[in-house]
C-alpha cells in the first residue's frame, strides 16, 4: 500500500490549485481525477485573471503540468470509499482496485447543474443556454436574452442578467410574481411572459426563440437559466461528514469539515464558487492541511525524542 500525506479527489481549479500548493511544500501529494469537469461543455473560461479566455481545458492541462513539476502524483479514475485510519488518516479504495493510505483528505468533486426538464435546453447548455452572467454574460451583451423563472431568486437572477442587455424577458408561470416584483420588472423594461414553456428553438445550429404551450414564439438569442446544484459529496457523507439543511457539507472558512482530517474546497461546498473562487479555496484549503500536518509531525518528532529514537 502506498502512503500519502494528502490524496486529493477531484482534479479541477480546486483539486490542482491545492496539489500545487502542497506539492511545493514538499509534501508527498496524489490526485485522483474523474476527467469530468463541470464546465467541459463551455468553449472559455472568463473571470479568470490572466487566464481569461482560455478554454478549460487548457486550464487543467497546465495545472497537471505545473503539479507534476514539483512531484505530485496525478491518477486517472474514481475513488470509491473512504475508509478512516486512525485519528485523521484514512486509506483511500481506488477505481482500479488500488489502496493507498492518505494522512490527510481534500475532496474537491465538484457539482452536477440540473436543468429543467424542457426539450431542447440541455442539447444548448453552456453554448446559449448559460447559467453564470458574470461569466458569459458579456459575451452576450446587447443581445435578446430570456431567463427561466419560477421563483424569488430568480426575479433577483433577471435583474442581474438585465445588466448585460436592454432587450430580455422573464419567463415566470402564472401567478408567480408579486405586485412589487412585477413593477420592479416593469421599471427596468424588463419583458414579462407568463405561462409554461414547451421547448426551445433552434436555427442553424443556434438558439432562435422559446415556444410556450400555448404556442406563442418568443425570439430570443440567448437564455440564463438558474439550474438546481447538486453536489458531487457520497464520499463526504458515507464517512459521516456533517451536511446543513440545504444538503451541503458543512466547513469552515479553511475547507474542514466535522470530521478529523478531512477538508473540501470548490464547487461541492460552494455552488457559487466560479473557476478563479474555486482555485483560491484549495488554496486556502492545502495551506490549512500542511498546517495541521506540521503539527502532527511536531507531536511525533517530541514524541520520538523522549523516547530516544
Amino acid at each position: 500500500m502506498t502512503e500519502f500525506d494528502v490524496v486529493i479527489v477531484g482534479g479541477g481549479a480546486a483539486g490542482l490549485s491545492a496539489a500545487l500548493v502542497l506539492s511545493r511544500a514538499r509534501r508527498k501529494v496524489l490526485l485522483v481525477d474523474s476527467g469530468a469537469p463541470r464546465n467541459a461543455p463551455a468553449p472559455h473560461m472568463h473571470g479568470f485573471l490572466s487566464r481569461d479566455g482560455m478554454p478549460p481545458a487548457g486550464l487543467l492541462e497546465v495545472g497537471r503540468d505545473e503539479v507534476k513539476g514539483y512531484g505530485g502524483e496525478i491518477r486517472a479514475g474514481d475513488v470509491t470509499e473512504l475508509v478512516p485510519s486512525g485519528g485523521s488518516g484514512f486509506w483511500v479504495l481506488l477505481s482500479d482496485g488500488q489502496r493507498v493510505s492518505a494522512r490527510r483528505l481534500l475532496i474537491a468533486t465538484g457539482l452536477r447543474d440540473e436543468l429543467p426538464d424542457i426539450p431542447g435546453l440541455a442539447a444548448r447548455w453552456a453554448r446559449d443556454v448559460l447559467h453564470c452572467p458574470y461569466c458569459h454574460g458579456f459575451e452576450v451583451r446587447d443581445r435578446q436574452l430570456g431567463v427561466l423563472g419560477g421563483s424569488a431568486e430568480s426575479v433577483r437572477y433577471v435583474q442581474t442578467v438585465r445588466q448585460w442587455t436592454t432587450d430580455v424577458v422573464f419567463f415566470t408561470p402564472p401567478g408567480s410574481l408579486t405586485p412589487l416584483q412585477r413593477s420592479e420588472l416593469v421599471a427596468r423594461a424588463i419583458g414579462i411572459v407568463e405561462g409554461t414553456v414547451k421547448q426551445v428553438l433552434v436555427e442553424n445550429d443556434q438558439l432562435s426563440g422559446v415556444e410556450m404551450d400555448d404556442g406563442r414564439i418568443i425570439r430570443r438569442q440567448a437564455l440564463f437559466v438558474p439550474p438546481r446544484f447538486v453536489p458531487y459529496n457520497d464520499l463526504l457523507a458515507r464517512i459521516g461528514c456533517e451536511m446543513d439543511d440545504s444538503g451541503w457539507v458543512v466547513r469552515d472558512g479553511t475547507g474542514l469539515t466535522t470530521i478529523p482530517g478531512v477538508w473540501v474546497a470548490g464547487n461541492v461546498a460552494n455552488p457559487r464558487a466560479q473557476v478563479i473562487t474555486a482555485a483560491g479555496e484549495g488554496s486556502t484549503s492545502a495551506i490549512a492541511i500542511n498546517a495541521d500536518l506540521i503539527e502532527e509531525d511536531t507531536r511525533n518528532a517530541v514524541r520520538a525524542f523522549s523516547l530516544g529514537y
